[in-house]
């Protein structure tokens, strides 16, 4: 049976947990003990395939971060071979960029088929890698007054955010925000506005 997205009163139960606010290193670091006892997981030295030698905590724990997180980013590309999705790496953390039209109906506020598809993916792998957390950020393009885009990018991530915990994505991982037409990555014309309107998953390494 084909997923619709459940009415937007249950929307807070699906996301019991969830934050609302950017995923800061502060807020990531706030945030452990509540990820912790909802049997959440931090990334440690037994993720990766080799012993490391004794020495300097903070370069050991990077170095398990970087493997770690490397070996999502590789399941994740290799796995969202599509148009208008790319997977790229910020640092440690690795950013999914997910264009509005290989995610929602072109004119409707919701899923579509091959949205719905995509997120069930990365739903997957996520559950696989499951010692990090999720920044699920909607944007906008330029064409909107800063209230409308801003409440619209908010109702993507949402959507998003709600799909994905409904395929078992524990929500206290999740911090959900729209920032509207902030951000934009690339320019404000018809092809350009095409990819301002987008949802992008940052997921970050939980240690």
């Amino acid at each position: 049976m084909p997923y619709h997205s459940p009415n937007r009163d249950t929307w807070p139960t699906y996301l019991r947990g969830a934050s609302f606010t950017d995923m800061t290193d502060k807020s990531r670091t706030a945030k452990i003990p509540v990820f912790l006892g909802a049997n959440g997981k931090l990334i440690t030295s037994e993720n990766i395939p080799t012993k490391l030698e004794y020495g300097d905590k903070a370069a050991s724990d990077n170095i398990v971060a970087q493997y770690y997180m490397s070996r999502l980013e590789y399941a994740l590309y290799d796995a969202l071979r599509k148009p208008g999705i790319s997977v790229q790496r910020a640092g440690t953390d690795v950013v999914v960029i997910l264009v509005r039209d290989a995610l929602m109906e072109l004119n409707a506020p919701d899923l579509s088929e091959s949205g719905v598809d995509t997120l069930k993916t990365i739903s997957k792998i996520l559950n696989k890698y499951d010692a990090t957390f999720i920044e699920i950020a909607g944007y906008t393009d330029a064409t909107r007054d800063t209230n409308a885009a801003r409440a619209l990018s908010f109702d993507m991530a949402e959507r998003a955010a709600v799909y994905m915990s409904h395929a078992n994505v524990n929500p206290v991982r999740m911090f959900i925000v729209g920032r509207g037409a902030a951000r934009p990555i690339a320019a404000q014309d018809d092809i350009g506005r095409l990819t301002n309107r987008r949802i992008e998953l940052r997921i970050a390494p939980a240690r």
